[in-house]
């Protein structure tokens, strides 16, 4: 038997009984979402200046602290216009130096203290405060980077020194290579003193073959 079907015309925008809808029958593309929900764009960043989130703003941190500093504390206030410039401080520097500075430990405290202050606890047991009252996060950003901050000639010579230790071509002492001897590196031959060469690889035994043809 032969079922026959009616033919049924689809409009623009219309599915058939199948899901396709007419711009797939046809080859076409269909509409598709808009920019916010499109698949084939990236997602939109959300939250109050998302910027602070991407590893390019993160990376212009230009505060490196000293290796003495070991804990930061942020003392602020949400409301007062002499608060305002240590507010902008936590939310648009903070992440910058957390990031540039992950062994640091920063702590936030909110209205607890009448003016806002940052304080610094150093390895040897020193405290450094620094008043933040009034300022612009500008200025205290550049005043935390003058009294202890990295300078640029100390991080030059920091990176320097990292990129020397870490080469994978070098060996020597443990105190300035990652490696003290090249048996250490993957496929390399061990050294005779753990493991016993092939006799093949020792001079006696080429010594040895020399002697013999030459007699």
């Amino acid at each position: 038997a032969i079922l026959l079907f009616p033919c049924v015309c689809l409009r623009h925008g219309q599915t058939d009984l199948t899901g396709h809808s007419a711009q797939a029958r046809e080859g076409r593309p269909g509409p598709g979402p808009g920019p916010a929900g499109s698949s084939g764009d990236a997602m939109p960043m959300k939250g109050r200046f998302p910027v602070r989130r991407t590893l390019e703003y993160l990376r212009k941190g230009a505060v490196a602290l000293k290796d003495s500093v070991k804990v930061l504390t942020v003392n602020y206030n949400t409301h007062g216009e002499q608060s305002e410039g240590a507010r902008k401080f936590v939310f648009f520097n903070i992440p910058q130096i957390q990031y540039q500075n992950p062994w640091v430990q920063i702590v936030m405290f909110k209205n607890q203290t009448p003016s806002s202050f940052l304080r610094f606890y150093l390895g040897d047991g020193e405290q450094v405060l620094v008043d933040v009252e009034g300022k612009n996060h500008r200025d205290i950003l550049e005043h935390v980077k003058t009294i202890l901050g990295k300078s640029q000639e100390l991080q030059h010579a920091e990176e320097l020194a990292k990129n020397v230790y870490s080469h994978p071509a070098h060996f020597g002492i443990k105190k300035y290579c990652l490696r003290e001897c090249i048996c250490e590196v993957e496929g390399q031959i061990p050294c005779p003193g753990l493991v016993p060469l092939p006799k093949e690889l020792t001079g006696k035994f080429r010594a040895a073959q020399r002697m013999e043809k030459a007699v």
